[in-house]
């Protein structure tokens, strides 16, 4: 049967000099002892319970990142079954419509109706696998709450005529119509 300290040193948990140095100890503390002068320490089951109080830890660690990855990865699934089962077909789309995709800007071909729905926040861009989607503004906002990454354009409600002009200090100025430019 293999001492303590064998076992340790096997286990990775103390290198050969410090073992030296606490057998030294050891029978320095065990010399003293018989002579009445010094308590008995036991310094392997004090190390044993520190390697078990940093393992313990370690563990603890490594579950704690093991469960945020599996959040993550229920996200992501979330997310992806959120776009496919909602997003719009865009057709034969004719209209281009430019956004900004990271640092570039992208075209995306969509009918008159869709690029209206896009300008006013009725519908929004998503990247999905390296495609473009178009989905509702619900399911948008829905995905946004998990990953602000995966929706590239989100227009807020559009401004209708009355509330510009509302907003506008000039309104109650008439433009003359012979005003040259």
């Amino acid at each position: 049967m293999a001492s303590l300290q064998d076992q340790l040193l096997k286990a990775g948990m103390v290198d050969s000099k410090k073992a030296k140095r606490l057998d030294k100890e050891k029978k320095k503390q065990a010399k003293l002892a018989r002579k009445g002068q010094a308590e008995v320490v036991d310094e392997a089951k004090i190390l044993v319970q520190k390697a078990q109080a940093e393992k313990a830890e370690k563990d603890r660690e490594r579950n704690h990142k093991a469960k945020q990855a599996a959040e993550q990865k229920a996200i992501a699934a979330q997310i992806v079954q959120l776009i496919e089962t909602n997003k719009i077909d865009r057709g034969k789309g004719d209209i281009g419509f430019q956004f900004v995709d990271g640092k570039s800007i992208k075209k995306i071909y969509v009918s008159g109706e869709q690029q209206k729905q896009l300008e006013n926040g009725q519908i929004a861009i998503a990247i999905l696998k390296g495609q473009y989607e178009l989905v509702a503004a619900a399911v948008a906002e829905k995905v946004q709450q998990r990953d602000q990454t995966t929706i590239l354009l989100l227009n807020t409600r559009a401004q209708t005529k009355q509330d510009e002009a509302e907003e506008d200090p000039y309104a109650d100025f008439q433009v003359p119509d012979d005003l040259m430019w």
